[in-house]
């Protein structure tokens, strides 16, 4: 029988009812009211030659008139949504790459992408604020409506959205997803989850990226749930939002995690009132004593998943109560298929290490414009993922790290990930992260930046020290930096690859 669920955007908002999408400090907006939005929206759209299979680029800051315009543009056109803080020349790369026909940035507001879009041509609409909590028009250069003609929703099978791969090493890729595959994806968070219309989902995630857009925004709709739209993340701000908006749960990645935890002390009473029915972790290992200490610190189970953009996000998770959860763990296979295979394209037992494969509704049918990479990541069905990782005999999966990360120190072949867990176990650690730095004689050689634990002390020395008593020695940190901040990406990441480079350590050095 044919799949009964919903599987586009304008289907999952009509079913719902009750608040819908709003700010700290505003009220929420009714499903009803965001389902006449969505579809003024695709009227305005339509009104300026834009539709189904045309690329809309979209530079707003986080809120809700974010969340609002990403559904109406994704509901009928392909949402592009693009990081606010771009420089021109990026503007211009990914607009020009995209082909966008129309760029929609916020009424008044000075940005790069107005700059970019002149050079190339590409008209711009401007958002205009009818409301606090997402309601909006979209105007012209000069100021007035933009008209509105009749609209046709994207089918399942029409692209909704556009995001690239990050590019850390190459050129980004073109990830595009169908209506479908980020329909598919909702509902699997969502019923992982157990989402439910009275739940509220606190959004501190940038909402330019996968994980903000499907777990926080798309998974809510999907359940006919709330979500409170911040206008970033801001630990400072966090306990204000977590007392004001009262959700049952937000969604992070580690760093963000880190910097609630490090406040934490000074907002017991907002903790002691807090509702949360779990939290969740995606996107980044969270280390182990990270998620111990955010369930001890709020009472409630944390919940690590495991995404990326190619998926739709979700591709595993760990389990709410009365399912098992396993620190250091992504979970179980929640949504796509997932599989381990070695080099030559055979499916592994469990039990044994390899790449990560997926396959099922969620995921992306492929780069766009660009047959080099997808022969190279799907066979024989499955999306290779990059990532090397291990089932347990229960069927809970271990990151072994990405396969690009992988150090290779004189043939020997080190997971940065499993340095990253022993380090953490340092009292005076509070992030680390382990990459690779080039040597003249092996190739590569293991390096470590780390930011220590407030008022705490160690130096280079004593954390190789450490990390010689508990790995062998080709893993030790042949380098340990102690940094103030280790550089992270746009959505908060820790990132490894590119890091011996930022750090000045990208010239090769012989054995110490």
């Amino acid at each position: 029988m044919p799949d009964a669920s919903p599987r586009t955007i304008v289907d999952l908002v009509a079913r719902a009812d009750g608040p819908a999408i709003g700010a700290p400090g505003t009220d929420h907006i009714t499903y009803g009211e965001l389902a006449a939005q969505i579809n003024r929206t695709g009227a305005q759209l339509a009104g300026a030659g834009v539709g189904r299979g045309d690329g809309v680029a979209i530079v707003l800051p986080n809120g809700p008139h974010m969340a609002t315009a990403f559904l109406g543009i994704a509901a009928h056109a392909t949402a592009a949504p693009l990081n606010p803080a771009y420089r021109e020349e990026e503007f211009a790369f990914y607009l020009e790459d995209l082909e966008a026909r129309l760029l929609i940035v916020a009424e008044g507001v000075e940005t790069p992408a107005r700059a970019a879009a002149a050079r190339l041509g590409i008209p711009l609409a401007e958002l205009r604020r009818e409301s606090e909590a997402g309601i909006f028009t979209l105007v012209g250069a000069d100021g007035t409506p933009l008209p509105e003609a009749e609209a046709t929703p994207n089918g399942p099978e029409d692209e909704a959205l556009v995001l690239h791969t990050s590019g850390t090493t190459s050129r980004p890729k073109i990830v595009p997803l169908t209506s479908r595959n980020i329909c598919a994806s909702a509902e699997n968070i969502a019923r992982t989850l157990k989402l439910a219309p009275g739940d509220r989902c606190l959004n501190i995630m940038p909402l330019f990226h996968i994980h903000g857009l499907i777990a926080a925004v798309l998974a809510s709709v999907q359940a006919g749930a709330a979500i409170s739209c911040t206008p970033g993340f801001d630990a400072l701000r966090f306990y204000g939002w977590l007392k004001e908006t009262d959700p049952t749960w937000y969604t992070a990645v580690p760093t963000m995690h880190q910097a609630i935890l490090a406040r934490a002390p000074r907002n017991a009473e907002i903790i002691r009132g807090a509702r949360l029915r779990f939290i969740r972790s995606s996107s980044a290992s969270l280390p182990v004593p990270v998620f111990n200490a955010l369930e001890e610190t709020f009472g409630c189970p944390v919940i690590e998943a495991y995404g990326m953009t190619e998926a739709a996000h979700q591709m595993c998770s760990n389990l709410l109560p009365p399912g098992k959860r396993k620190p250091g763990t992504v979970g179980v296979a929640q949504g796509p298929e997932v599989e381990l295979m070695d080099e030559e394209g055979n499916i592994l037992p469990r039990g044994a290490v390899g790449e990560v494969v997926i396959r099922g509704e969620n995921v992306t049918k492929g780069y766009r414009n660009n047959p080099k990479a997808n022969a190279e990541s799907f066979v024989n069905g499955w999306f290779r993922t990059g990532d090397q990782g291990q089932f347990d005999e229960e069927g809970f999966l271990t990151i072994r790290g990405r396969l690009k990360e992988i150090i290779n120190r004189g043939g020997e072949k080190i997971s940065p990930r499993e340095v990253d867990d022993v380090l953490m176990a340092h009292p005076a650690i509070a992030q680390v992260v382990t990459f690779a730095i080039p040597h003249r004689m092996l190739g590569e050689d293991v390096a470590a930046a780390v930011v220590l634990a407030e008022g705490a002390t160690a130096t280079p020395a004593e954390i190789r020290a450490f990390a010689a008593e508990r790995l062998a020695a080709f893993k030790v940190p042949a380098k340990v930096l102690i940094l103030d901040e280790i550089p992270k990406g746009a959505t908060g990441k820790l990132q490894r690859i590119g890091l011996a480079e930022k750090l000045g350590l990208a010239e090769p050095e012989a054995a110490q």
